[in-house]
């Protein structure tokens, strides 16, 4: 009864394509015979080594050999191009892995057909039924496996040397080689005090900066959108366009600028505060007062962006819904706070939580604006301004720490995404997605 099923699939899982070629599906079985060749010869060339490069890391550093009187430089093991080679190899044997396991399924469901006296479709069959059933998936194949290279694979590799000792001035290859640590790396940022000090500073700095920008750039925003939509106001395109400039200025150039009226000594700002006899003010050499400058300027950047949403929001709710409103003798505070204000939570709260967790990592505004200044003495690598996106930006270019730039993102993906998917399932949009259509 389930004869040809059975030969089939032993077939396929002895070799891929042999299960094809006894349905006598010979073009498909050609395709996947010519995959299997390729990737064996492949695997037999590079997956011992990788596995190899992987656990150990290398075994032999850089150095000078002597033959005879003479010194001969020897080329030694690079431990992170061991790591990133293997990596690949290995997401390459997992694609294999998922593709033999397709061909055994194939072949178990097309002898399955020959059982039941059917016939089994043609290679153009199969290619119509995939371009015409499957055309999404089929389409998404590419992009999944430049997805699978350029972004999950680096995440994998940052992830990795987080237990890896890979750093100045002891480990870095040719020259020495990289150690597998374990977890000593978050021992370290956690334990030590030099590390666990700046770690704690720039963590709570990290959460009041985003909770302050994220409040003020929203709030602030309805605000300048309830103002130009408010009844007495006239001109509101040009008040629209007024509003719109900082945000349609490139970031680089508005911070760059902001950065210069700031200046402490030579800044317009402090000049103009010394016309009217008042005293020049540290705006970006204080530690409190550049926190605050940051919080403006981002206020000035920020706000536009929420403007534009909640002016498309505003022009989506029913005029009628303020009028019952009005004849109900309800005041303009109880109609923003009945009607207006849900109505733009609703609409607004997945993008106010990933506005949270985007000036987590806003990046810009603090390295163009302050460069993570002014300088903590009692900080490693670190600014009183850093976030710890930028400290682990200075921590990679700066100071080739790597491995604990690798643990800080690692924490840092921790935090914004148990954050942001607690956050959003609490959320009336995800609760009641169809309540508004």
């Amino acid at each position: 009864m389930n004869f040809h099923r059975n030969i089939a699939t032993v077939l396929s899982i002895l070799c891929m394509g042999l299960g094809q070629l006894y349905n006598r599906q010979f073009m498909k079985a050609s395709l996947l015979i010519l995959v299997n060749i390729v990737a064996v010869y492949y695997f037999v060339q590079n997956l011992a080594h990788a596995i190899w490069g992987v656990v150990t890391l290398g075994e032999k550093t850089q150095g000078l050999e002597k033959v005879g009187k003479i010194s001969v430089p020897v080329k030694g093991d690079h431990s992170i191009y061991l790591l990133i080679g293997g990596l690949i190899t290995l997401i390459v044997l997992a694609i294999y892995l998922v593709v033999f396991i397709m061909n055994i399924r194939d072949a178990y469901r097309n002898g399955s057909l020959r059982d039941k006296g059917l016939n089994v479709p043609s290679f153009r069959q199969s290619w119509t039924y995939a371009k015409d059933k499957n055309f999404p998936l089929l389409l998404l194949s590419i992009p999944v496996i430049g997805i699978i290279f350029l972004t999950i694979m680096p995440i994998i590799f940052m992830i990795m040397l987080a237990f890896t000792n890979y750093s100045l001035p002891d480990h870095i290859p040719p020259a020495a080689l990289v150690d597998w640590v374990g977890f000593q790396t978050f021992i370290d940022l956690l334990t030590l005090k030099s590390w666990s000090k700046t770690f704690v500073g720039v963590f709570t700095w990290t959460i009041i900066w985003a909770v302050i920008a994220t409040v003020t750039t929203y709030f602030g925003g309805i605000l300048v959108a309830l103002l130009i939509e408010s009844k007495g106001v006239r001109f509101k395109k040009i008040w629209r366009t007024i509003f719109i400039i900082p945000y349609a200025i490139p970031q680089l150039i508005s911070l760059l600028v902001m950065r210069n009226l700031f200046n402490g000594q030579f800044g317009p700002i402090n000049q103009y505060l010394g016309y009217f006899g008042l005293s020049k003010l540290p705006w970006l050499t204080d530690p409190t007062w550049a926190k605050a400058t940051v919080i403006i300027v981002n206020m000035w950047v920020g706000i536009p962006v929420t403007m534009v949403l909640i002016l498309g929001i505003l022009t989506a709710i029913p005029k009628d819904l303020y009028e019952a409103a009005e004849v109900d003798g309800a005041t303009a505070f109880q109609k923003f706070k009945v009607i207006t204000m849900p109505f733009i939570l609703f609409s607004t709260a997945p993008i106010l939580i990933m506005q949270f967790a985007g000036n987590i990592n806003n990046f810009n505004v603090i390295y163009l604006l302050t460069g993570g200044a002014p300088v903590n003495g009692d900080y490693q690598f670190a600014g009183s301004t850093d976030l710890l996106v930028t400290w682990l930006f200075k921590l990679t270019m700066d100071n080739s720490k790597y491995n604990m730039a690798s643990a800080i993102g690692i924490i840092i993906f921790l935090l914004v995404a148990s954050f942001s998917i607690w956050n959003y399932r609490r959320t009336k949009s995800f609760k009641e997605e169809d309540m508004i259509q």
